[in-house]
């Protein structure tokens, strides 16, 4: 669980500074508006979301890992249970 946590908590600190300094632009910029803020909003998803691909591919790695080792062991002990059903 902690790759999933760790990795969630850096897909949200790279959101969440894509958002501050977008929006930090658009102050700048633009006039705040709440269709301004929805646009920032949408343009920090996709940006932070480009970012994370690159920047936090070892922490996804670690996490799809994590994941493959706890989907096997479950698996060998599904076909436990199912050897142990067989022999009575």
């Amino acid at each position: 669980m902690k790759a999933f946590w760790t990795y969630t908590l850096a897909r949200f600190a790279v959101f969440a500074a894509c958002f501050v300094i977008i929006w930090l632009l658009a102050q700048i910029w633009l006039e705040s508006t709440a269709v301004t803020n929805i646009w920032v909003l949408l343009i920090s998803l996709v940006v932070s979301s480009v970012i994370s691909v690159f920047l936090l591919a070892g922490l996804r790695d670690k996490l799809a890992l994590n994941v493959h080792e706890r989907a096997t062991r479950m698996t060998e002990r599904i076909e436990e249970s199912r050897r142990a059903e067989d022999i009575d």
